[in-house]
């Protein structure tokens, strides 16, 4: 890729970048979010046509004109948000993008037998005739690179594809990589997380406000180096950490139980009881299927499964939960998924923002923009979210910016306890490091928060205490300072048979 230039509403985003990719490496792609990596990916994979610069393949000069040109050429790309059909089943999404175009009879029995041999390969074990919504997001992002890797293609572009997966199957991920790698496919790898970009990258080129900043072997740039061209700046301490007195209990959660959502009698989570404190950061820890997720969304009132147990706040017991009662109460969820229940994608900055607290903005029931507009740019100005205008829609921004207005929307209620479901899932170092910055205000002002994350050693560095669990239990309870990873992991991983071995 030569000289590829590309704007959005007369801003140029793309400045010039040149790019190559060699058979059989791992070229990481890396910048903050808002520097140009998905959209020059894009370019690539034919969804933007309308740019400058040119694009050899193999030699030859192209210009994709849709995503199925491009795929005929032998680019297939996993994006950071997921592309499945969610009303359809596994099987017809693992297939969807091999189908011909024109054909009218689609073979079920043949289509059931290539998926299973796909979800074998990515050591799946899930029904493939059921519907891709019912699975939680960490399966879904399986199921994507799953599809993405059944193409066979000459360059496989990942956008983020481990943002929700945990150690396991991140390991799973690299495995396949390898396997494409050592048959001449050139990856290009998209990731915020640095110690991924230890383990797999064979070059990298950093991106910032739309340039290039350069382009280096792995073994010859370190950790802080790339730090660097990434942010502009010197980041010393990646997770800051402030020891805060702590206060009351603003939540206790005594028995709590929420019955199993898929199939089978197990509960999603069973008895489980623990309380956190003003000024405290309790961490959440688990594979996927151990119930942290759920646990959040049984606590603000949005459960798929029927809840039992009690749920006391400040002075009182809630008895009926609801994401409007919660809220009123002070407390707010911070989901894994902006793009499906974080954002409405089509609506601009400024509503997002205001979204969730109307009332404030509405004297005698008529809503004030004037109002609506200093708040979102007070908040946007605090969060440092990059957008030419707070008017603009929200699916206009890169994923990051995306979900600091989701931070942005819930800080506007002013919460007294953050559910945050991996509130740094798709964000760059720098924003990372502005979200925990704001995690330590929070804490101090006495606000309670409880933290799920993938990534362990961010639940390591935040959290006060941290809660291990396993098939929706807590299992074990560390203090700070006592947690360590290879701990945290066994008591996560290691199932009642292995405890008695």
């Amino acid at each position: 890729m030569k000289a590829i230039r590309k704007s959005f509403s007369g801003v140029e985003v793309l400045k010039g970048i040149d790019f190559d990719l060699c058979a059989g490496e791992v070229h990481v792609l890396a910048g903050e979010n808002g520097a140009g990596k998905s959209t020059l990916m894009k370019i690539l994979a034919g969804v933007y046509r309308d740019h400058d610069g040119e694009i050899f393949l193999k030699g030859r000069r192209v210009r994709f004109s849709s995503p199925h040109e491009a795929r005929a050429n032998g680019i297939a790309i996993i994006y950071q948000e997921l592309s499945l059909v969610e009303p359809m089943s596994v099987a017809e999404n693992l297939l969807l993008a091999r189908q011909r175009v024109g054909s009218v009879w689609f073979d079920r029995n043949a289509s059931r037998k290539a998926a299973d041999l796909l979800l074998k390969e990515m050591h799946l074990n899930i029904d493939p005739d059921r519907p891709v919504e019912e699975f939680p997001i960490s399966v879904r992002q399986l199921v994507e690179i799953a599809r993405a890797l059944s193409l066979n293609a000459d360059i496989l572009i990942m956008d983020e594809p481990t943002s929700t997966l945990n150690a396991q199957e991140v390991d799973r991920l690299f495995a396949a990589i390898r396997a494409v790698t050592g048959r001449g496919c050139g990856v290009i790898y998209i990731s915020h997380k640095l110690e991924e970009i230890d383990r797999i990258a064979d070059r990298i080129t950093v991106l910032r406000d739309g340039g290039t900043v350069g382009t280096s072997w792995a073994s010859d740039l370190t950790r802080d180096e790339l730090i660097r061209k990434m942010v502009g700046r010197q980041i010393t301490d990646h997770f800051p950490y402030t020891r805060t007195e702590r206060g009351r209990e603003v939540l206790a959660v005594n028995h709590l139980t929420v019955a199993g959502s898929g199939s089978g009698d197990r509960p999603d989570v069973h008895e489980v009881s623990f309380s956190v404190f003003e000024g405290e950061i309790v961490g959440l820890a688990g594979v996927q299927g151990s119930g942290t997720s759920e646990i959040l969304h049984a606590l603000f009132g949005d459960a798929r499964g029927r809840v039992h147990g009690t749920i006391t706040l400040p002075g009182r017991r809630t008895a009926r939960r609801t994401p409007r009662s919660m809220i009123s109460q002070g407390m707010v969820l911070q989901t894994n998924d902006r793009k499906v229940n974080g954002l409405v994608m089509g609506m601009s900055i400024t509503g997002n923002i205001t979204l969730a607290s109307l009332a404030r903005y509405s004297p005698g029931g008529w809503l004030s923009h004037s109002r609506e507009r200093r708040a979102s740019a007070g908040q946007a100005q605090r969060l440092r979210i990059r957008a030419a205008s707070l008017s603009d829609s929200v699916e206009y921004l890169s994923g990051g910016n995306q979900q600091k207005v989701v931070f942005a929307k819930w800080l506007e209620t002013d919460p007294r306890i953050l559910l945050l479901d991996d509130p740094t899932r798709g964000i760059d170092v720098g924003a990372k490091q502005e979200i925990y910055e704001l995690l330590m205000q929070l804490k101090g002002k006495g606000c309670g928060i409880l933290l799920v994350s993938s990534e362990l050693p961010e639940l390591l560095a935040l959290s006060d205490r941290i809660l291990v669990m396993r098939k929706g239990e807590v299992v074990r309870e560390f203090a700070r300072g006592e947690a360590i990873q290879d701990e945290i992991l066994r008591a996560a991983l290691l199932d009642a048979a292995g405890a008695h071995a």
